[in-house]
């Protein structure tokens, strides 16, 4: 089956692994998810370089969601995670318990890519960033 990514950081070259891209200025160090021309932070122009981000990361915040569009299972644990080395991105924690008692904060959580459920207007899989607690993913260590 074909897969597409779901958004443009993140990158599936044939031949590799997926991957997650971003931008770090050459002046300050700041990472960014994404591509970027001009770094937030020193206000730096045509210093960023592409670099590939960790899949690793922490647990910053999270949300509970019980509603959400038609098709979309509820409820699921939309997070924000500080990678490491950088970079901060927006996505859903599985594998989890969606309860507060079972989702601690600054828990070490690793980014898989799977299948979205969703299909372009050809029927290609779109493929998605999502997190999973590092202690769920077999062979790994916190």
């Amino acid at each position: 089956m074909r897969h597409k990514p779901a958004v443009p950081h993140l990158k599936m070259p044939e031949g590799r692994a997926p991957f997650l891209q971003g931008s770090q200025c050459q002046r300050c160090a700041t990472v960014y998810v994404g591509e970027r021309q001009v770094c937030a932070r020193c206000c730096g122009r045509d210093c960023m370089d592409a670099v590939e981000l960790a899949e690793r990361g922490r647990l910053y915040t999270y949300t509970i969601v019980h509603r959400s569009f038609p098709g979309v299972k509820t409820p699921f644990v939309a997070a924000i995670v500080d990678l490491d080395g950088g970079g901060t991105l927006h996505g859903t924690l599985v594998d989890v318990v969606p309860d507060p008692a079972h989702v601690p904060f600054d828990l070490p959580v690793r980014v898989v890519y799977r299948d979205t459920g969703q299909r372009d207007e050809d029927g290609v899989a779109f493929v998605a960033p999502f997190f999973v607690p590092l202690e769920s993913v077999p062979g790994e260590e916190p």
